[in-house]
């Protein structure tokens, strides 16, 4: 676990959990009763977490050294508050109805009472309970020591309480004031960790770019995440902020799965340190957890669930040093808030991950589809090649007509399949991505005028006009002369084959900055929306009745998208049924040698 302090940006929080700022304001109301009020010493105390802890002491250094920081159990005060005398603000409790040994919890000072009746004894306390709107105690102003030694009057009770009502608005106010200054900053703290935890993909990129907002914005000494893994036990992984592994004992992880979820149920976090384990701990579970924290040299650690919807999916421990501030109520809720952001975040990443294996798995797949399509054509294309190389044999003996019929039909079908097995084994290549393309420029025009050519007497069967429209200079793109002919050449003679007879197939070529782009249009049926969804399938054949009745293998077209990805281009496709079809290539252009 990693353990280094937060930057000093924000203030430092004093023994009550103050800042500094607000640790000054409090001693100066304190100097100020002392010195209008006539008595050597004030102390203001806060309620936190069942306790009053000293937080300002004037008049005397003695009673400073030792009040300060000092934390008193608040029942032992409010047992003490009911038995005293109501001066209004103030309370006063004679050294004769105290019930219990306040030497142990508060400071005495070493004075003899006057010899009078009214005198001052050192045991005597003067309060005035700092009270909210809601009537909830939220501090507490002590005076000792009166300059006369006796004890105050009704006149100087009077001024007494004046004073005590003054520092009474004053410490609720600097107390609001850093209330609203916590909530702002953890609010800010929250802001953080969510802007940068929803924008990562792994657990480990969300410790590192959240663990600095979240140690600096609860001012912790150090934290870690523990997930469970997706069936929901905790055996996932412990993260550091550092990025070590937080080893843990067996059984600590066991309580704390057991805890996240209880916690999650309840919507509330924990606070462990020693003194305060926690409900439902077993003795010896605390005696564990204690031994745990003391081997890190952990003074207390906030314990706050991971989740999202009824899911507990870990929790987020945030550690601070022995003598440091406790945690109160407003970083529990900010830190509870934190733990659902968390939780939507670590949800994402495991869908990210879920969807990256389905993504690998399928890669694996379609590279195993390839393989088994180039070894299958492989194993089939040698037997063929053989049997059209015997039948060219056959077909130039002298056979009767019959005989010569069936050897004609037998040679179109072996050299229909050695076509499928050519388009499998392209198919196969232009798939491979350990096969990546070799380019240099290829003058399209030459490839397009070649193309042309070659498709010329199909056309003039069909009484099909195919003609190229290309500026006179070359058009230049970058990528492989022999996958770009073939591309070429599978646009044309599909648009040769769809297009009915008398009717124009044009093939245009033209540089539009960066790019160069082919169009292959032709005048045939066109195709259907729903067509066009699948158009680019390996053995995808239309479900137009025309154009299932022309031969074909339905992967001319899967080779011209596989060629154009892989060349890092784009294809698009404007067609509709009885108005043609338009093929639409983008491929990176080269520029001229010099």
């Amino acid at each position: 676990m990693s353990s280094r302090p937060p930057a000093p940006a924000p203030p430092r929080p004093g023994p009550s959990g103050l800042s500094s700022e607000a640790q000054e304001s409090l001693q100066l109301i304190a100097e100020g009763i002392t010195a209008v009020a006539g008595f050597g010493v004030a102390a203001i105390g806060l309620v936190r977490d069942g306790h009053l802890e000293m937080a300002a002491v004037a008049g005397s250094p003695q009673a400073r050294e030792e009040l300060i920081g000092r934390r008193t159990p608040l029942h032992l005060l409010v047992n003490e508050l009911e038995v005293a005398d109501d001066w209004g603000l103030l309370k006063f409790v004679p050294h004769e109805r105290l019930q219990s040994e306040v030497e142990t919890w508060a400071w005495v000072p070493e004075v003899d009472p006057l010899d009078v009746p009214d005198a001052w004894h050192p045991l005597d306390m003067l309060t005035a309970p700092l009270l909210d709107a809601d009537g909830a105690m939220r501090g507490l102003v002590s005076i000792d020591l009166p300059d006369d030694g006796r004890r105050p009057g009704p006149e100087r009770r009077r001024l007494l309480e004046r004073y005590a009502a003054q520092a009474s608005r004053a410490v609720l106010r600097e107390l609001e004031r850093e209330e609203l200054e916590e909530q702002v900053r953890l609010a800010d703290t929250a802001r953080q960790v969510v802007r940068r935890a929803s924008r990562q993909r792994s657990l480990a990129r969300i410790l590192e770019e959240s663990s600095e907002a979240l140690v600096e914005g609860f001012r912790a000494l150090g934290m870690w995440i523990q997930t469970f893994d997706e069936d929901g036990l905790g055996t996932g992984a412990i993260h550091a902020i550092d990025g070590t592994a937080v080893e843990l004992p067996e059984a600590i992880i066991r309580v704390a799965e057991r805890s996240a979820r209880e916690a999650w149920a309840a919507q509330v976090t924990v606070v462990v340190a020693r003194g305060r384990l926690g409900d439902g701990l077993r003795d010896h579970e605390r005696a564990q957890i204690v031994d745990f924290l003391d081997s890190l040299d952990i003074g207390s650690i906030l314990f706050v669930p991971i989740g999202v919807g009824p899911e507990t999916l870990g929790n987020l421990v945030l550690t601070r040093p022995h003598g440091g501030a406790p945690w109160n109520q407003t970083e529990a809720t900010a830190a509870l808030d934190i733990g659902r952001d968390l939780g939507t975040a670590i949800l994402n990443v495991r869908a990210f991950e879920r969807e990256h294996r389905l993504v690998k798995e399928l890669q694996a797949l379609d590279q195993y589809k390839g393989q088994l399509i180039a070894t299958v054509a492989h194993e089939l294309k040698n037997p063929l090649t053989s049997i059209v190389g015997y039948l060219e044999m056959l077909e130039a003996e002298d056979v009767n007509a019959g005989v010569q019929q069936a050897l004609s039909a037998m040679d179109r079908g072996a050299r229909r399949m050695v076509r499928v097995i050519d388009d499998l084994l392209l198919l196969s290549k232009v798939g491979d991505p350990s096969n990546p393309v070799i380019p240099r420029p290829v003058d399209l025009s030459t490839v397009a005028r070649d193309v042309v050519d070659l498709t010329s007497l199909a056309a003039s069967k069909r009484d099909l006009t195919v003609h190229v429209e290309a500026p006179a200079c070359p058009v230049l793109a970058h990528g492989d002369p022999d996958e770009l002919d073939r591309l070429l050449s599978n646009l044309v003679s599909n648009a040769v084959k769809y297009t009915e007879p008398g009717r124009t197939v044009t093939v245009a070529l033209a540089r539009e900055g960066d790019e160069v782009v082919v169009e292959c249009r032709d005048e045939g049926f066109g195709i259907s929306e729903a067509d066009q969804e699948k158009l680019f399938t390996e053995f995808f054949r239309s479900t137009n009745p025309v154009a299932v009745a022309q031969p074909g293998t339905g992967l001319g077209l899967a080779i011209v998208a596989r060629i154009v990805e892989r060349h890092g281009g784009q294809i698009e496709l404007d067609s509709a049924l009885g108005r043609g079809s338009t093929f639409r290539v983008r491929l990176p252009a080269a520029d001229p040698a010099p």
